[in-house]
């Protein structure tokens, strides 16, 4: 054929040199632009390079750490854990955990991110294969709460449209939804004191008109429309600002990262001039040592570290991916450690300062004045904005405040959750649904259906348990997976010189003497601890006592994580080849690391060589071009493009497109424009 002769022709013609060049870059995966990260996760793929960076500037990067970890973890869950655990007494394992665990492991994660290239699962699979659950669990996690948290973004509008009323509903008891125990605080000059059953307005308003609640769990009650409606609009403005990855989700974190801290500095100092201030903050930093035996503080605080910081959810893995490879990681570990201690402290200062107020004017005591549910942020609030000159602006803006902080969160926790699944099943996200949009938007619109029991009637039981066992229950137990698999299967030796190679410096012996003894003997303590004092959880201070198939359900919850640690362990060993049995075992520990072929390093100069690549794509083009007569008989491009094709191989590899000299060299397959990359 006259094409083929062509061709042939001008095959013949290159040197050895450009084929070498060649062969050194064509085993880029091809068919990837820098919207996706479509590299081959799957477990025959031996040899894996770090993805392409994203991040377009340093600021990025660190507005989506900060945005994530200074979210509803320090607004809306860090009161609701101190005000359930008791107080003042909760910061004590709250700062021992965050020095001893949560700091060293958000710095270790980070590090694992930024030299592997991968998510959760790619990252603990190429350093602990046997331990590749413990990433596919952190994803499980982050699924299970995006359905729940999602909800807190729900009520977050459905109060920042309320607030636009000309006299907000939370103020007072004469609305149609008040009961008889509803009871208005008054002046403490009147002295008078609430009644035991009494309940403030805005209590009454956030569970009889928001939720509509019902007795319990076992009355699942009607849909509530309107928060559905609130549910819908949520996740339509997590898949529009997620929808073009991190390239889209990082120019809106720049200003919901940013606007929620002027807005909590003013809220505090207005909260500690309120009359019974001073209780409340006695309450939040005066602890009760008796207390400290109490299993659940110490459960409470390690889940409140680790929901806050972002660490065991594959989060911050995540994010570091991105990363340039010479990115100081210790400078966004203090950065982002030190704004989410700082936070957290702002923000408690805020809500006890309002709860001391709340129980001067009822003539309680702090820790009765309301329910300990996770509602509590709409509880008292609202009582807050209510107290503040020009109370309308204030609650429009704080509930707009919450909705940013909302979604900051739900973006990294989308994000983790679609950067896992294309990770892991890129051939087959090619073949069946080929674009980023299309991956997100499967992902919003499942987690968004199993939500839907958060907002019936009886949904804030569902909520709660959903809460307890499935973000708190199980993150010690993943935080141990996690060091252990890095720190003793991995080595700290090994991670020291990785962190070495990319920042210049070594890690400290602190962090090194954490990964090692102190963090693991630590968690499994506690996680120890928990088991032996565990303790069911009830709502409401105690009134209400689950029924006991409502904590199968939530166990249940628990196991869709735990069980990915062994059931992924299993998969492996049965996989890997050896003589014997130890043999197995060591293969499955043994790091699978990617290595230049030219230099042995991981990440090099020869890792996506832009200059090589535009030159090879140049020469290629002068090769590969057919004849302009065969142009329009074999619908054939004008060019070909070495990045642009796309390579499906037998059984989901990659193939090699090697260039031959010698005369009989077969010709490049045609490509179609739905074959190409996007």
């Amino acid at each position: 054929m006259p094409y083929r002769q062509d061709y042939d022709a001008q095959s013949s013609k290159h040197s050895e040199q450009s084929t070498f060049r060649f062969q050194r870059v064509a085993k880029v995966p091809l068919g990837i632009d820098d919207d996706d990260s479509y590299m081959d996760m799957s477990d025959d793929a031996v040899q894996l390079k770090p993805r392409q960076q994203h991040w377009a500037n340093k600021m990025q990067f660190v507005l989506a750490c900060i945005g994530y970890s200074v979210g509803l973890g320090n607004v809306w869950r860090f009161p609701y854990m101190c005000y359930k655990s008791g107080g003042g007494v909760f910061l004590v394992p709250y700062c021992i955990i965050l020095f001893i665990c949560s700091i060293p492991l958000l710095f270790m994660e980070l590090s694992v991110g930024q030299y592997t290239g991968r998510g959760p699962i790619g990252a603990l699979g190429q350093l602990c294969p046997l331990f590749k659950g413990a990433g596919l669990a952190s994803v499980v996690v982050s699924f299970l709460m995006s359905t729940y948290y999602s909800v807190i973004i729900g009520y977050s509008i459905y109060y920042f449209f309320t607030s636009f009323k000309t006299e907000m509903p939370w103020i007072d008891c004469n609305n149609r939804w008040n009961t008889p125990d509803c009871w208005v605080p008054q002046r403490k000059e009147i002295n008078a004191s609430a009644p035991d059953t009494s309940r403030t307005p805005s209590e009454e308003f956030f569970e009889n008109k928001v939720l509509q609640i019902s007795g319990g769990l076992e009355y699942p009650g009607m849909m509530r429309w309107e928060l559905f409606a609130c549910l819908i609009c949520a996740w339509l403005m997590v898949y529009f600002a997620t929808w073009k990855s991190i390239k889209s989700s990082a120019k809106v974190r720049y200003f919901t990262a940013t606007f929620p801290f002027v807005l909590i500095i003013i809220l505090m100092v207005r909260a500690v001039t309120l009359d019974g201030a001073a209780e409340g903050l006695r309450f939040f930093f005066r602890p009760k040592w008796s207390e400290l035996k109490n299993a659940n503080v110490w459960i409470n605080a390690a889940s409140q570290n680790f929901n806050s910081l972002g660490i065991t959810f594959g989060s911050m893995i995540s994010f570091a991916s991105y990363n340039k490879y010479n990115n100081n990681i210790l400078r966004d570990t203090i950065a982002v450690s030190a704004v989410n201690m700082i936070t957290s402290l702002l923000v408690g200062i805020f809500a006890f300062s309002t709860l001391g107020n709340l129980a001067l004017e009822q003539n309680t005591n702090v820790r009765d004045v309301i329910g300990d549910g996770p509602g509590m942020i709409f509880v008292v609030y609202p009582q807050a904005m209510a107290k503040m000159p020009y109370a309308q602006l204030w609650a429009v803006m704080f509930f707009f405040m919450l909705l940013c902080l909302g979604l900051n969160s739900q973006f990294a926790i989308v994000e983790v959750v679609v950067t896992s699944i294309q990770d892991g099943f890129p051939r087959w996200i090619k073949r069946h649904l080929g674009y980023h949009e299309i991956v997100v938007l499967f992902v919003c619109v499942i987690s968004c259906l199993f939500g839907m029991p958060n907002i019936i009637q009886g949904g804030i039981y569902y909520f709660q348990l959903m809460d307890h066992y499935a973000a708190s229950v199980t993150i010690m137990f993943l935080a141990f997976c996690q060091m252990i698999a890095i720190a003793w299967f991995y080595g700290t030796g090994r991670l020291s010189k990785n962190v070495k190679q990319m920042t210049g410096k070594a890690p400290s012996f602190y962090l090194r003497s954490c990964w090692l003894v102190l963090g693991p003997c630590l968690l499994f303590a506690i996680w120890v601890l928990s088991l032996i004092n565990y303790r069911e959880p009830t709502y409401h201070n105690g009134r209400y006592t689950y029924p006991d198939w409502a904590y199968g359900i939530g166990w249940m919850f628990a196991s869709f994580s735990l069980i990915c640690i062994p059931g992924y362990a299993l998969i492996n060993f049965l996989r890997t080849g050896g003589d014997s049995f130890w043999d197995r075992i060591k293969n499955t520990l043994r790091p699978n690391i990617y290595e230049c072929k030219i230099c042995g390093e991981h990440h090099c100069e020869h890792d996506y060589p832009e200059q090589e690549q535009y030159m090879l794509a140049q020469e290629l083009a002068t090769v590969y071009r057919p004849t302009t007569s065969h142009l329009h008989h074999l619908g054939a491009k004008s060019g070909y493009n070495a990045m642009q094709a796309s390579s499906t191989g037998p059984q989901g590899s990659h193939s090699e497109y090697k260039y031959q000299s010698k005369a009989h060299a077969e010709p490049p397959p045609n490509t179609t424009d739905e074959q190409n990359g996007k």
